[in-house]
């Protein structure tokens, strides 16, 4: 497989990426050779992260050392370069060592601390690191409204080694925090990654919320290290990266009055040179630093998208905190650093997912401290509760009257990074490329035609602009990822818990997002633009629509779904507030949301996702997804699943932990309901609602209902896993069961009658658009020319009519949306978009060959489409 680094970020530090191989083409005994374009063999550590159904190796993780392969890589079978130095992991007298060429890490098995030191070079930088918990808890105290801050410190209930090869060690942590009274909260699950011969360590930081929300306020979480400091205080220094350079001081900084000390003198210790003073330059400065404040104490907050602030003090607790700088957006990298040598520190995201920050203390002591604040306490702390007290169903599209807003279970995950210099403190530039190399990994991919011809994740077309259609269509694609990935900035979609989400819905009349009303508001992978971004991705390539793809997947993991209490594996549909919606479901939490992401990176932290969802069927039994439609007591199994989109989402889980561990038993769940589904008078025709047994995977027909809508059954992302599975189970029934759907679902209503002996009623086959993918499917399978027509009619109906061929054409208007040129498109909406381009882009693959060559000619298409043929909505 030949791969190209993303974009053009800098080849610095270990990166992994996946590999996609030919059915049968590798076996568990394969092993995997690194090439860079001089073919030399380089190191490289591999594992295997998915199976093909035959038992043949699907998808692989490897590991290496970006600084050493250059853009372009290959990965192949063969015999991988013999290294002669790995890295040693050794347990003993209580402690772990990961030994690691210049770097040694040091644990405690104690419980306490994530590391005990680090040493670069055999010279201890840093000590003690352990994570940081504040929580406040509104009060009243003598009529008067308090906030009580409450501390709590590290408890690590399990220490493991995730991975151990010999170019990288992954320790994982999972714990919770503890206040000195013994109350614990927000469990934890921390891993850090170790490079040989690396100065640098990453960390990838979740918590878990399990939090009383009325008391249990976020105020601060973040990570705590200590650092040997030595030599004078005028060599002691800190770095800050701004919007513009870097903000650079020392503790003791040398411009005087009187006595006056020398201008080279101060120019040198501002350039970060080291000072070896003798002489009268010594005696004048060893004068001055009788007189004058040291600096003990920095504090770095990016308190919104658009601002931070850098402060500092003297060590005098009596004191006041003077402001340093104010500016809009910093990267975030930091350091510190003394003639004993330095620390950078970098946040990944650090003004996206506000507020974050850094806390350096005692820097005129021996032993500095630096907190990576994930949430800064220099900020607002964080409110979990809802902003109502009920919910509004009809008018606000909430789900239900009732209030469902719960964060308990909730998570979220940063990720940061330190480095070690045997540097008095580093150069500018050394800190900024520290920072977009945290910003931007490297990340090694394949090309969109390698990926499409082996059917990664299932069926999705490739870019062509031979006709004037095809053209406008790609245009098309292209706007709608443009209006989004710059809409994020114009409205500030930042913050810790929402970057990577969109709006739902827009308010042309506001020139706003309906985010004050209810299921309007955050969309929390409504209609699934996760799989339009990454099959988005898949087809182009493009770093842009990668970023955007990774943030959604990230944010959309951990916020919108609960990760333990009673609704763990389940997520929140859409709602001003991410965990706000009563309605509770699988979809959201579906791994097909995330698997492009885990098979293209190897992420680990998608792997405890994974796990969570494999059994994702039990949940229904406390919460049925139709409970509130049903008689309890007329059920003869004990939950109910649609066949899109609850069951088509156990599928994907199912998939999921089938081919990640060749599980047989997650296979044979999805053909237990495959097999119930068969048996309904109209198989997958039939009224998706079906009574569920979780225990054994059973499907019961009860009837024709169709709650919610039958738009909703191929709507959330059904399609595309259904159509992947048909290749893995082969089963050609299942194929002409999706064919047949697809064709049904276009039938005129009198063919639909006639045709289903009038089973179906009153059920309508609403919003035909949603269902192109599965007519483009249904056309291809059976060759039907007229249902490829058909398809391409409603498809192009749904974005262009009447003359218009605007689609995602974006206006502006002046002075509104607090912008004074704001680019809007009136329409829009997340639904929309994320389905209309979805389905162009898998119809695209099936029935290309139909799709009109002119504008005109998709005119005169859809013209004798008559409105009255369209079901209603």
């Amino acid at each position: 497989m030949i791969l190209h680094s993303l974009g053009d970020r800098r080849l610095t530090g270990y990166t992994t990426w996946g590999c996609l191989w030919e059915k049968g083409s590798c076996t568990k005994e394969t092993e995997y050779q690194l090439k860079n374009r001089q073919k030399d063999n380089l190191p490289m550590q591999s594992r295997i992260t998915a199976w093909w159904p035959d038992g043949s190796v699907k998808w692989t993780a490897h590991t290496a050392d970006a600084a050493l392969l250059g853009k372009e890589i290959e990965v192949v079978p063969g015999p991988p370069s013999q290294v002669k130095q790995k890295i040693q992991v050794l347990k003993k007298d209580g402690f772990m060592e990961i030994l690691a060429g210049s770097m040694k890490v040091k644990i405690a098995c104690d419980g306490m601390k994530l590391i005990d030191s680090i040493y670069f070079h055999e010279k201890k930088l840093l000590i003690n690191g352990r994570t940081v918990l504040l929580l406040e808890e509104p009060s009243v105290w003598n009529g008067n409204s308090v906030k009580i801050k409450k501390e709590y410190d590290s408890r690590i209930t399990q220490l493991s080694v995730e991975e151990e090869g010999a170019l990288q060690v992954i320790i994982k942590y999972t714990g919770y925090h503890e206040s000195a009274v013994g109350d614990q909260k927000i469990p934890f699950v921390i891993r850090m990654k170790v490079g040989f011969d690396s100065p640098r360590i990453d960390f990838i930081h979740t918590f878990l919320y399990d939090g009383d929300e009325e008391k249990d306020f976020l105020k601060g979480i973040g990570i705590r290290f200590q650092s040997p400091l030595e030599g004078k205080i005028y060599n002691r220094h800190v770095k800050f990266m701004g919007d513009h350079g870097v903000f650079h001081e020392s503790m003791a900084q040398l411009l005087s009055w009187r006595p006056k000390v020398s201008q080279e003198i101060y120019e040198k210790q501002i350039r970060g040179e080291r000072l070896e003073l003798t002489g009268s330059d010594k005696e004048t400065v060893d004068t001055v630093l009788k007189d004058m404040p040291f600096w003990s104490e920095y504090d770095l907050c990016q308190d919104s998208a658009n601002h931070f602030c850098i402060k500092k003090k003297i060590k005098d607790e009596n004191c006041c905190y003077l402001d340093c700088l104010h500016g809009k957006r910093t990267e975030g990298a930091a350091a510190l650093g003394s003639e004993h040598g330095s620390v950078l520190f970098s946040i990944r995201d650090f003004w996206e997912k506000y507020p974050s920050g850094y806390t350096f203390r005692n820097l005129d002591g021996d032993m500095a401290e630096t907190v990576m604040w994930l949430w800064s306490p220099g900020a607002e702390a964080m409110d979990f509760r809802h902003y109502a007290n009920r919910g509004y169903n009809q008018v606000y599209y909430e789900g239900y009257d009732y209030k469902g807003a719960t964060p308990y279970g909730i998570a979220c995950t940063s990720e940061c990074s330190v480095m070690l210099s045997e540097e008095m403190i580093p150069k500018d530039q050394e800190l900024a490329e520290f920072a977009e190399s945290v910003k931007r990994p490297v990340q090694y991919l394949g090309t969109p035609e390698y990926y499409h011809e082996r059917k990664a994740f299932g069926y999705w077309s490739l870019p062509q602009q031979n006709t004037q259609m095809e053209c406008w269509l790609e245009d098309q694609l292209d706007m709608a990822v443009d209006f989004y990935r710059n809409e994020v900035d114009q409205r500030n979609w930042y913050g810790l818990f929402n970057y990577g989400d969109f709006m739902h819905t827009y308010d042309r009349e506001r020139h706003q997002w309906r985010y004050d009303m209810g299921g309007y508001a955050w969309d929390n992978t409504e209609l699934v633009p996760t799989l339009w971004l990454w099959y988005a991705f898949m087809r182009t390539g493009r770093e842009d629509i990668f970023v955007l793809a990774e943030k959604l997947s990230r944010h959309a993991s951990e916020v919108d779904v609960y990760h333990m209490g009673r609704y763990k594996g389940l997520g929140s549909r859409h709602n001003v507030r991410h965990w706000g919606c009563p309605c509770k479901e699988a979809r959201i939490a579906m791994a097909a949301h995330h698997r492009f992401y885990y098979y293209l990176t190897g992420d680990r932290r998608m792997e405890d996702i994974f796990e969570e969802l494999k059994d994702n069927e039990i949940t229904f039994l406390n919460k049925d997804p139709l409970g509130d439609f049903y008689d309890k007591e007329k059920m003869v199994y004990p939950a109910h699943a649609r066949t899109g989109p609850d069951w088509s989402s156990l599928c994907a889980n199912w998939l999921t932990e089938w081919e990640r561990f060749d599980n047989k038993k997650y296979r044979d769940k999805i053909l237990t309901g495959i097999r119930d589904i068969k048996k309904a008078p109209l198989k997958l025709i039939s009224g998706p609602d079906f009574e569920f047994n979780p225990a054994d995977a059973h499907l019961r027909y009860i009837g024709e209902r169709a709650s919610g809508g039958t738009h909703l059954q191929i709507c959330m992302g059904a399609p595309e896993v259904w159509m992947e599975l048909s290749d893995l189970i082969e089963d050609e029934e299942w194929k002409r069961m999706l064919a047949d759907y697809g064709r049904f679902y276009y039938l005129p209503r009198q063919q639909q009658m006639e045709e289903s002996d009038g089973i179906i009623g009153s059920r309508e086959f609403s919003l035909p658009f949603m269902a192109a993918a599965m007519g483009a499917y249904g056309a291809w399978y059976l060759e039907d020319q007229v249902l490829a027509e058909r398809t391409w009619r409603y498809l192009l109906h749904a974005s262009i009519s009447q003359g218009n061929h605007d689609g995602f054409k974006i206006l502006t208007v002046s002075n509104q949306g607090n912008q004074k040129n704001l680019k809007e498109i009136p329409w829009i909406s997340t639904n929309f978009t994320a389905q209309w381009c979805l389905n162009v882009i898998v119809v695209l693959e099936f029935i290309r060959s139909y799709l009109p060559k002119t504008l005109k000619e998709g005119d005169e298409l859809v013209e004798t489409m008559p409105e009255e043929t369209f079901h209603k909505a």
